[in-house]
């Protein structure tokens, strides 16, 4: 936080299951994209924006549909 100190706060991360934890994302998401235009990305989220485009223009990487992207993900953390 630039310039701003603020209270530490310990969620017991480990203790929750998958489904708290997705809440929580979501949670923390929705809070952030409200003030998103006060967000600044960093510098090297342009540079692999870039480099992801350039694989795609190049071939090197597919896109995925939602549903596809989602079976992947179940299956890497099953």
């Amino acid at each position: 936080m630039k310039g701003n100190m603020m209270n530490r706060i310990d969620v017991p991360i480990a203790q929750l299951s998958f489904t708290q934890k997705l809440d929580l994302m979501e949670m923390l998401w929705a809070d952030m994209v409200v003030n998103e235009k006060n967000l600044d990305s960093p510098a090297w989220h342009g540079t692999i924006l870039s480099d992801r485009e350039a694989a795609l223009n190049t071939g090197k990487v597919t896109v995925s549909n939602w549903e596809e992207a989602k079976e992947r993900i179940k299956k890497n953390i099953s």
